[in-house]
């Protein structure tokens, strides 16, 4: 586990896809979430990708927008034998909506 402080204290969406069920070696068509791609201002905008299962949240937006989650987790996994850090949070929600 590592601590999601360590993505900074401002993070931005910039898209939103589907998140599908990955079975018997093979994607499925079954969506099991979404994935809400940020970057991160302060760590020279690298991106990830925070999943949230369930229903879509929120849209992706026409450029940026800064956005907080809830209960979100930073971890490491492994994928083709290369560590991955991964993310996940169960709700999203907008720090300043555009006037």
């Amino acid at each position: 586990m590592i601590d999601p402080r360590s993505l900074g204290d401002k993070l931005w969406l910039v898209d939103v896809s589907p998140a599908y069920e990955y079975k018997d070696n093979r994607w499925t068509d079954t969506i099991l979430g979404y994935r809400y791609a940020v970057v991160m201002p302060e760590k020279g905008l690298d991106k990830i990708n925070v999943r949230i299962d369930g229903k879509q949240l929120m849209e992706g937006p026409d450029g940026y927008v800064e956005v907080r989650f809830d209960n979100l987790e930073v971890f490491i996994y492994w994928s083709q034998g290369q560590p991955q850090v991964g993310a996940k949070a169960t709700g999203i929600h907008l720090v300043n909506a555009k006037t």
